[in-house]
């Protein structure tokens, strides 16, 4: 199976990594800059776990010519439209397309490009990050990719891409339904992401203050409730994860939003909390805190773009 992954950033590049590590043929499609980065120092993977480093098969977008059988896209909200219209020469007839993004505007989003045929549902759970030299550095030990027809319908080429994942080492258990899993992992960031970025703060650092263990469980609460009213309750022990998660004392956790929110740069806001909060308002769901943390997060939004714009 001829695979490209879009991106070889923390969460594409992890996955990547792992499937070229295991043999198989994968390419990623990289913009110039990171590709000449690569070919100079290769992939690395250090953190948890034993140290990797590959010399990647690259493309650019001006060289992709042919259709490839797997698409794993992973690129954040903001360079979605750019990187869809830059793989079109990779999609085909047998293509099919698995996205890695957080939330669920995206499926509409490449259906409108490609049609429903090639896409399917994705949920990627791992937890690594980029180092100040481009290198993935993994932080904890999950390294699951689920996997799924939108319909929910058995079909062989699931089977195929769980099969290559699985002998890769990377978790893929079946997933019957894998829009309610979508759902679930975007209550999770969300929670997460919103704990983070109202209190400006690691999750430990939020629960060591007066006040601070509850926000977890209140915003939690928010997202679980749309989720539910959207058709797809959070089952008790992922409400039960999720709620240690954001209150564990102690722990450092951040996501990738808190930390681009801290660094100055734009976030996925729209993607993740924008259209949550919208659709919570057409069910009728109320999100104060979410409510509060779109908007902080629209205020920096911008003021990075601003920044961006200007420098």
């Amino acid at each position: 199976m001829r695979i490209l992954t879009v991106g070889a950033g923390a969460a594409g590049g992890w996955f990547g990594a792992r499937l070229a590590h295991a043999g198989q043929d994968v390419t990623f499609l990289v913009r110039p800059e990171r590709a000449a980065a690569l070919r100079e120092r290769g992939l690395r993977v250090t953190g948890l776990g034993a140290d990797l480093t590959l010399t990647p098969q690259l493309v650019t977008a001006d060289a992709l010519s042919h259709p490839y059988d797997l698409v794993l896209l992973s690129v954040k909200s903001t360079a979605l439209d750019r990187a869809a219209k830059d793989l079109a020469p990779a999609v085909g007839p047998r293509t099919a397309i698995v996205p890695l993004l957080n939330g669920m505007a995206h499926l509409d989003h490449l259906i409108g490009h490609f049609g429903g045929a090639p896409v399917l549902g994705g949920v990627a759970k791992v937890v690594t990050t980029l180092n100040e030299h481009g290198d993935i550095v993994r932080m904890a030990p999950p390294s699951t990719l689920l996997t799924g027809e939108l319909d929910g319908r058995a079909s062989a080429r699931v089977d195929a891409v769980r099969a290559l994942l699985t002998g890769a080492g990377i978790d893929s258990p079946e997933t019957p339904d894998v829009l309610a899993a979508m759902w679930h992992k975007w209550v999770f960031i969300t929670t997460l992401a919103a704990v983070t970025c109202l209190a400006r703060g690691s999750v430990g650092e939020v629960g060591a203050v007066p006040g601070g263990s509850g926000l977890g469980p209140a915003v939690l609460a928010e997202a679980a409730a749309v989720s539910a009213a959207a058709g797809h309750p959070v089952p008790e022990a992922e409400l039960a994860f999720t709620t240690r998660t954001v209150t564990t004392p102690g722990s450092p956790l951040t996501p990738s939003m808190y930390r681009d929110l801290i660094a100055g740069r734009p976030t996925e806001v729209e993607h993740v909390f924008g259209d949550l909060v919208a659709r919570a308002r057409a069910l009728a769901v109320p999100t104060p805190l979410l409510d509060l943390a779109t908007l902080q997060l629209r205020v920096h939004q911008r003021r990075a773009v601003q920044t961006q714009d200007g420098a």
